[in-house]
């Protein structure tokens, strides 16, 4: 079994930080040094979409665009943990986010194939 436990999260206002965590346990243990990790987010009503992603060494990251700048991923494979540290956070950026992991490296969530519970994230203008 697959675990990847979210925290973080919770009701700030706009120009705050939050920082979100996401361990890994059980079958990706061992293994998750070699595995990518990756956060989304879902607002209501529209589609999950990517937020970041980081490859297994942490070499290579992708953040998108209404991110890019505000938004730090990280990940500390001995602790079998990775991180989105959200600065200058905007309203538009209140979702649920969740952490995702996959042996390959990719930005599409449908190709993930062990998720976190999810957390809420709300900025208050």
């Amino acid at each position: 079994q697959v675990q990847l436990a979210q925290s973080g999260g919770g009701l700030v206002q706009a120009g705050d930080s939050l920082r979100l965590s996401c361990a890994a346990s059980g079958r990706i243990f061992s293994t998750f040094s070699s595995y990518t990790m990756g956060w989304f987010r879902q607002a209501p009503e529209k589609d999950r979409e990517v937020v970041a992603v980081i490859n297994w060494s942490g070499g290579t990251t992708y953040y998108a665009d209404s991110v890019k700048g505000r938004f730090t991923i990280s990940r500390d494979n001995a602790k079998k943990t990775v991180y989105l540290q959200m600065n200058s956070l905007k309203p538009e950026d209140t979702a649920v986010y969740y952490c995702a992991a996959d042996q390959l490296y990719g930005l599409a969530y449908m190709e993930y194939d062990y998720w976190g519970q999810g957390t809420q994230v709300t900025v208050s203008s």
